[in-house]
């Protein structure tokens, strides 16, 4: 019997969902404890890896997340708002870490977290990658340091499958720019232009999206004054960056109490 951490991974058929479960199954750290999928799906049923193309994995998928959940230790969640609330209140009910990578969450919806954070630890970031982590703090140090004749543009580009727009990604990298300006991004965001819209606003945090084949994730976070252009950058070539970190924070939320962290928490780079 192992005595490694049960993960449980949600929206086990979807692309970040299968990445998950090969990233999980490669780590000698954790095992796989659960697969859920909604109601009704083809996978239902099924062994996990026979449903995947492979061989037998000994999990089946579920739809009983409830149940799945509290055999595991862990819940790795990169689904849709509506079901992350509702992961949510299950993990919390559990005591398991919930890691969350679903982006389009509203800021209503993110705050319906916070109760469950009093019973269980959750971790949750627009983007899980190193990287891009990083590019936040040195987008934060930048705004910073220049003022407002510089105009800051958040530029993302994604796959066509993509359903929200700006991504979670942008919009964190537009949050530490406003951050690093000492201001608030809503009162600053400028995103889905079009037609006769005037003159760009000073202090304005523009954000541009891209949807188009099968990009994987691109970020930019333009500085541009009169003369010249900053341009902070980051490109993911392959999802299983984002599996990995999520991996990464669910073994670091097993070390900690309940609360809300982030990446920056579990990368240490939080000031």
């Amino acid at each position: 019997m192992t005595t490694l951490p049960g993960i449980v991974v949600t929206g086990a058929s979807g692309r970040m969902g299968q990445m998950l479960i090969n990233v999980i199954n490669e780590s000698e750290q954790a095992v796989l404890a659960g697969a859920i999928e909604r109601a009704g799906h083809a996978w239902v049923g099924q062994d996990v890896g026979v449903a995947m193309g492979g061989s037998a994995q000994g999990v089946v998928v579920t739809e009983d997340a409830q149940k799945a959940i509290s055999e595991g230790n862990v819940v790795i969640d990169f689904t849709a708002p509506v079901a992350t609330l509702a992961f949510a209140q299950m993990a919390a009910e559990a005591g398991a870490v919930h890691v969350i990578g679903t982006t389009g969450m509203t800021a209503d919806e993110t705050a319906q977290l916070t109760p469950f954070a009093d019973r269980a630890v959750i971790v949750r970031a627009g983007n899980m990658s190193l990287g891009v982590n990083l590019l936040t703090q040195l987008t934060k140090k930048v705004a910073a340091a220049l003022d407002e004749d510089f105009d800051i543009e958040v530029i993302e580009a994604h796959h066509h499958h993509k359903v929200d727009a700006p991504s979670g990604t942008a919009l964190m990298l537009g949050e530490a720019a406003a951050e690093g300006r000492g201001i608030a991004l809503a009162d600053a965001m400028d995103s889905g232009r079009h037609g006769i819209t005037g003159a760009r606003k000073r202090g304005d945090i523009g954000f541009s999206a891209i949807r188009g084949g099968d990009i994987v994730g691109e970020h930019d976070v333009m500085f541009a004054a009169a003369g010249e252009r900053i341009v902070l950058r980051h490109m993911a070539t392959d999802r299983a960056v984002f599996a990995r970190g999520a991996l990464k924070a669910a073994l670091w939320g097993l070390k900690q109490s309940p609360g809300e962290y982030d990446m920056l928490d579990v990368l240490g780079l939080n000031d």
